[in-house]
C-alpha cells in the first residue's frame, strides 16, 4: 500500500514476529545473554516472561534461527493442554509416534530418543511458547520430563516463554520442585522513550530501499506516551501513521500527522481511551 510511496521494500510495522527486525534494546539484549547462558551453561528450567506484545516472540524466533545445529528442537505453540496431550505433542514435533500408546510406552520412547540424541553428541531443547496456559498438571508433566537424565547431565532442556501472570502460577506451592529447579529467569520490561524512538527508526531503516524515512523525535515520544514502550502498541500506531500519510500523500511523519493517527485509534477503539502505567 504506501511500501512505494515511503520508498520501503515491505511494511516495518508488520505484528508478525520477524527477526530481522529485532532491535537490540537493553532488555532485549538482556534477555538474549540469560537465554543463551541458560542454553549454553545446560541449566535447568529457563523462564522468559513479559507483557503481550513486548517481543517475546519476535526473541524467541532470533534465538531458534541461530541456535547451534547439533541442538534439536521441539517447540509448542498451542498450550493449553493437559498432561498427556502435552506429552503427545512433544513427541510429534520430535517425529516419534504416540498413536495408541501407554504413556508409560510413550514415556520409554521419548527416553529412547533422548539417549540416542546424546550418544550422537546432540542436544535436546524443548521451547514452551504461552506457557501461561499451561495447566498446573502440563507444568508438573514438564517437571518430571526434566528428570531424564544420565549419570552426569540432563538429557533434555526446557524453555519456558509466557506473559507475567507465568510467574504468578509458577509460585503455587504445588509447583514447588519445579520452581527450584528454575536457574535462568528473566521479565522483558516496556521500551524506555529513547528505545521507543530507537526501535521505530531501526525498523524504518531495516525496511528501506533508498533513503529511509525517520520519524522525529516529538513524534516517538508521542508513541512511547500513548504505547508505555510496548513494541506490539508502537508497531500498530506506526503502520497506521504510514498509511495516514500516504493517502494524504505526505512525506513525512510530524507530530500533527500523528495526533491525528492516535485520535483516530482511539476513535474507532483500535487503541484503548487511555493507558495504565505498569
Amino acid at each position: 500500500m504506501y511500501e512505494r510511496f515511503y520508498e520501503l521494500r515491505e511494511r516495518p510495522f508488520a505484528l508478525s514476529p520477524d527477526p530481522d527486525y529485532l532491535y537490540p534494546s537493553r532488555v532485549h539484549q538482556e534477555a538474549r545473554d540469560y537465554l543463551r547462558y541458560g542454553l549454553e551453561s545446560h541449566a535447568g528450567f529457563v523462564v522468559i516472561t513479559g507483557e503481550i506484545g513486548s517481543g517475546k516472540t519476535t526473541l524467541l524466533q532470533t534465538l531458534l534461527r541461530n541456535i547451534d545445529s547439533q541442538t534439536s528442537v521441539g517447540r509448542v505453540v498451542n498450550t493449553m493442554l493437559e498432561p498427556r496431550e502435552l506429552l503427545e505433542t512433544i513427541m510429534i514435533d520430535f517425529g516419534l509416534d504416540p498413536a495408541g500408546k501407554s504413556k508409560p510406552l510413550m514415556l520409554r520412547d521419548l527416553a529412547q530418543f533422548l539417549v540416542d540424541q546424546r550418544l550422537a553428541g546432540r542436544m535436546v531443547l524443548i521451547v514452551i511458547d504461552e506457557a501461561q496456559n499451561l495447566s498446573l498438571g502440563a507444568l508438573e508433566e514438564l517437571r518430571m520430563l526434566s528428570n531424564l537424565e544420565t549419570e552426569k547431565s540432563k538429557l533434555l532442556q526446557i524453555v519456558l516463554v509466557g506473559q507475567p501472570n507465568l510467574r504468578d502460577k509458577l509460585t503455587t506451592p504445588e509447583l514447588e520442585q519445579l520452581r527450584q529447579r528454575i536457574t535462568v529467569s528473566y521479565h522483558l520490561q516496556p521500551l524506555d522513550a529513547e528505545e521507543t524512538a530507537n526501535y521505530i527508526n531501526h525498523r524504518l531503516r531495516r525496511a528501506a530501499i533508498g533513503a529511509p524515512i525517520e520519524f522525529p523525535r516529538e513524534a516517538t515520544d508521542a508513541i512511547h506516551a500513548r504505547s508505555r514502550g510496548v513494541p506490539r502498541i508502537v508497531n500498530v500506531i506506526c503502520d497506521a501513521a504510514l498509511v495516514s500519510g500516504y493517502a494524504e500523500e505526505r512525506p513525512d511523519i510530524d507530530l500533527p500527522l500523528l495526533q491525528e493517527v492516535l485520535a483516530e485509534l482511539k476513535t474507532t477503539g483500535v487503541l484503548p481511551g487511555h493507558v495504565v502505567a505498569e
